[in-house]
């Protein structure tokens, strides 16, 4: 038995619940059950052999099998279109599965997928989205491809074009670089110059079948090899005149970059939470580390400077949790304020999920570099966790979204906006369908900040827990007014992507205070709620808040002892009792 865990039976689905809560719950165990203990060296997906995939380049071939048995396809499909999405934050919950185990299985197998469809949910018309939900409700794959290595994600200098045709349709013409699955994919979504004048009405979204090309005009170019998730197959395409039918158009001639930017609030809000997964297993990793190794007579986690960074990456799962639950569920409620909440998570949690990783690695010590056995999950996590951060919209790119917004952000918006729904940071409370068409390129209203800037008044303060959280609320509030008049003072140039280093640090601050906010959001809900002990406990927010004061350059008083301990207790009980470090504290196999 490994030390520290106690024998359990098969994952169970968790507190009884009905709709859109109960479909969530069994899907999540669902998985849990095919996937199985990732510990288990007997099991065709464990880590191991994960790791062995791996070192092939390959994506391990049972977890394709087992991911095709369990249909995950049809996870990316609405449920009108005969799939299962129907809640953005649900989508986040089954994939964090996936991706606690590998990340190139969670990128290779679907993410694309799903970030390629995004864009035809969005955009597209009934055939095409018909056409689509068959190839992925069938097992089948798509591929998106935004960016050429030229201009990297300055796409709207991109040279691959789509030329309209004599007699209807368009002409493929030049290479895209760098796709997941471009040789596997039943179809791709291509971002094409449609017309050769500058600007950003001269690109357009094509949905082009592989089936009927023509053949002797098209070719996959060679597989790159990468540094992370070395199972991912990417490649590129290059079409010389490749004939395709008018109806591959999504949306209108022109309107490719909105299309773009619509479904991109889509994903940014939710890939980053499915990374938490990958934290969640080093973790996981470095507490079995710490329990079973011995160091000066005693075991690691008695080291006070191991059980303190334990507990940090926990506060910093919650955190990044409390971020992605708050921006997925915003698609569904404040469409019209996606834009920077979905930027600001695809920016912070990628960040500091990486950072808890290499914090981390300094209790691992030398096994952290050690690529088989036990701990050889840990840096296979560690090298492809940052891929997150690049693709379709790198770090600099969503602080360039965020950018635009800030000064029209604190003329209108802070400190005058009322605080966002409750909804909005219960887990397990069910939402309305996506609202595709609701979702804008920008917004003057912030009801995240709101919340923070309201909690101030509506804090307990009866006990050195909650006074703690209420001081530091205070303090963070106080940053959101020097956020909002370093915003107000920006000159015309500094309101651009191409802003100086200080104004990327600005868009820096106010990600985190987002992340602040969620977290308080999340807290006064569950201690309304009453039903998760742990989350209506103020210690864990205390931490957060804390550790993201700190992250501010801010020098916030200590916090009471009780709230270490209370974080320690937690880190060994989800550890022994094999659940989640996240908000929802799920079951787990292994």
């Amino acid at each position: 038995m490994l030390i520290g865990t106690e024998p359990r039976g098969a994952v169970e689905d968790g507190p009884r619940a009905t709709g859109q809560e109960a479909r969530a719950a069994a899907r999540v165990a669902e998985l849990e059950r095919r996937l199985g203990d990732p510990t288990d060296e007997h099991n065709e997906l464990s880590y191991a052999r994960l790791l062995a995939a791996d070192e092939a380049g390959e994506l391990s071939a049972a977890g394709e099998r087992a991911l095709d048995e369990l249909g995950l396809g049809a996870d990316f499909v609405p449920r009108a279109l005969g799939g299962r999405l129907e809640r953005l934050d649900t989508l986040v919950r089954v994939m964090r599965q996936v991706f606690r185990r590998d990340v190139a299985l969670g990128l290779g197998y679907g993410v694309t997928s799903f970030m390629a469809a995004v864009n035809v949910w969005t955009s597209g018309d009934d055939p095409q989205r018909e056409r689509l939900a068959r190839i992925l409700t069938g097992g089948g794959k798509v591929s998106v491809a935004y960016h050429e290595l030229a201009h990297g994600n300055d796409f709207v200098r991109n040279e691959f074009e789509a030329r309209p045709a004599d007699g209807g349709g368009f002409r493929l013409h030049g290479a895209k670089q760098v796709i997941n699955n471009a040789e596997r994919a039943d179809a791709w979504v291509l971002f094409s110059r449609t017309s050769p004048a500058p600007g950003s009405r001269s690109h357009s979204v094509l949905l082009v079948e592989r089936a009927g090309l023509d053949p002797d005009s098209w070719r996959v170019l060679p597989r790159y090899d990468a540094v992370g998730v070395r199972g991912c197959h990417l490649s590129g395409l290059r079409f010389d005149g490749t004939p395709v039918p008018g109806s591959a158009l999504v949306g209108e001639q022109g309107k490719g970059v909105e299309t773009a930017l619509r479904a991109f609030q889509i994903t940014r809000s939710a890939l980053p939470g499915m990374a938490v997964g990958t934290t969640d297993t080093a973790l996981r990793t470095v507490v079995r580390f710490a329990l079973g190794r011995q160091l000066y007579r005693r075991s690691v986690m008695e080291i006070p400077h191991a059980r303190d960074t334990l507990s940090g990456a926990f506060t910093d799962l919650l955190t990044c949790d409390s971020l992605s639950l708050a921006a997925t569920r915003a698609v569904h409620l404040l469409p019209e304020q996606t834009s920077v909440f979905a930027a600001a998570t695809k920016y912070l949690v990628p960040k500091v999920l990486t950072e808890a990783m290499h914090e981390l690695s300094v209790v691992l010590g030398a096994r952290f570099y050690i690529r088989d056995g036990e701990h050889g999950i840990f840096q296979k996590h560690l090298r492809d966790l940052p891929v997150l951060s690049l693709g379709h919209a790198g770090s600099a790119a969503c602080q360039a979204t965020i950018i635009p917004q800030l000064s029209r952000l604190a003329r209108r918006s802070w400190f005058s906006d009322e605080p966002a729904p409750a909804e909005l940071f219960q887990p397990r409370t069910g939402l309305p369908g996506l609202p595709y068409d609701r979702l804008t390129l920008a917004s003057g209203r912030d009801a995240l900040c709101a919340t923070l800037v309201a909690a101030v008044d509506r804090l307990p303060d009866a006990s050195p827990e909650e006074r703690a959280v209420q001081g530091l609320v205070l303090q963070l509030v106080d940053e959101l007014r020097q956020v909002q008049e370093a915003s107000r003072a920006l000159a015309p140039e500094d309101r651009t992507a191409l802003a100086g280093p200080a104004v990327f640090a600005l868009a820096d601050r106010y990600a985190v205070l987002l992340a602040a906010a969620a977290a308080t959001g999340v807290w006064q809900q569950a201690a309304r709620d009453g039903g998760d002990a742990f989350l209506a406990d103020p210690a864990w927010l205390a931490a957060v808040l804390h550790r993201l004061a700190r992250r501010l350059g801010r020098r916030p008083a200590d916090l009471p002892p009780s709230v270490a301990a209370r974080l320690h207790e937690e880190v060994l009980r989800r550890f022994r009792e094999r659940t989640s470090y996240d908000l929802y504290d799920t079951p787990l196999a292994g």
